[in-house]
């Protein structure tokens, strides 16, 4: 399935429940282009985790880590509007052992103008919820 915003491929990536509260509508998962990074809802993941560098190797090797970053990603488009989940992530990929604003900028570093969002701005508000 294509993305979307820019037709790239997509990434199904199913979504643990503990997480679920930080994703729009009431889906078991998402799909995240491996283009752009903008995240839809997916109905049916599937069952187990993909290895999540294969979006980019600036996302850590630990899914703990990874995941919430990459929802986080997902959500920059409206940083107003999903303001308390992208802190809520933030800080859970922090506790988790990652820079979450080292991350970003490296993604912002990967996709540049093709990712759904100009990451280098959002890094910089990234900052002032921190």
């Amino acid at each position: 399935m294509s993305c979307p915003e820019c037709g790239g491929e997509q990434l199904a990536i199913p979504v643990p429940v503990d997480l679920r509260e930080y994703l729009r509508g009431d889906t078991p998962g998402v799909f995240v282009c491996r283009s752009c990074l903008a995240m839809r809802p997916a109905d049916d993941p599937p069952a187990e985790l993909p290895d999540l560098t294969s979006l980019d190797d600036a996302l850590p090797s630990n899914p703990e880590a990874a995941l919430p970053l990459v929802l986080l990603v997902g959500l920059l488009d409206s940083l107003a509007v999903n303001r308390s989940e992208i802190t809520a992530l933030l800080e859970r990929a922090e506790r988790a052992g990652a820079d979450p604003l080292l991350v970003v900028g490296r993604l912002g570093d990967s996709f540049g103008a093709d990712a759904h969002v100009d990451l280098a701005s959002r890094r910089r508000q990234l900052e002032q919820l921190l």
